[in-house]
């Protein structure tokens, strides 16, 4: 009876379901360790967490993150003044739920990057559809799918994320193509979804790196007036690594 339920179980995929009553029957043979109640509350509770936790992996490989990134990792030495309580409240995603973005700028290897990903990890371990990109490598892929037909759906895919992070922005001046890309990425997610930008440049500068006037004010308007700004000081984290090794 108990191998047919075990075999029933997997069928439907009820996956953590098994494995929970495998090891119950294995340690004490007939469950009569839990009452009825007991056992069924024991066994749907870990094909939650089962399903819970396959969801976050799912989430965390969909993201593409550049670093594993924890925010229990993140180093608040007074060098870079971070202001700690604001770390930690953006660590608690309600930025998604209020739509607002955040602005990452600061030097050469200061750890922006790491910030936000450990931001966008967090967002994964809430259930949030996340997308990281390095900015390039992202105005790359769209000007390919511009070729291949694919441009819409790939634009619409990133609309559909609750966070998007795109990293290194700002390394050279936008040509028209990517100016008019980024306008559409941010104007369908204003107002709707979040978005992370990091950068070496401070926001003062990006108007000079999109271009053309008329544009850089609708995108930066739409940017900077919802978001949490984030200004990391010290030296590089990676020379600092690199020293001590």
């Amino acid at each position: 009876m108990n191998e047919k339920t075990i075999q029933q179980m997997k069928q439907l995929r009820l996956h953590g379901m098994h494995r929970a009553f495998e090891t119950t029957m294995e340690l004490n043979g007939t469950g009569t360790d839990y009452t009825n109640d007991e056992l069924i509350a024991y066994l749907v509770q870990c094909e939650w967490d089962d399903r819970h936790n396959r969801r976050i992996e799912r989430l965390t490989r969909s993201a593409r993150f550049r670093y594993a990134a924890v925010m229990e990792a993140i180093d608040y030495r007074p060098s870079r003044e971070l202001d700690k309580n604001l770390v930690q409240r953006l660590g608690s995603c309600d930025f998604i739920k209020k739509k607002e973005n955040i602005l990452i700028t600061g030097s050469t290897g200061v750890g922006k990057s790491y910030l936000a990903s450990a931001i966008g990890h967090q967002a994964c371990s809430m259930g949030r559809k996340v997308m990281y990109f390095n900015t390039a490598k992202l105005f790359t892929m769209l000007k390919t799918s511009k070729a291949d037909g694919s441009y819409l759906k790939q634009v619409n895919k990133l609309e559909k994320q609750d966070l998007l992070i795109l990293d290194d922005f700002g390394l050279k001046p936008l040509d028209n193509i990517n100016r008019h890309a980024l306008m559409e990425i941010i104007e369908d997610r204003h107002g709707q979804r979040s978005t992370i930008i990091a950068s070496q440049l401070p926001v003062p500068k990006w108007h000079d790196i999109i271009g053309e006037k008329t544009l850089a004010d609708a995108i930066l308007d739409r940017l900077v007036h919802t978001a949490h700004r984030i200004d990391i000081k010290g030296e590089s984290m990676r020379r600092k690594l690199k020293n001590k090794n």
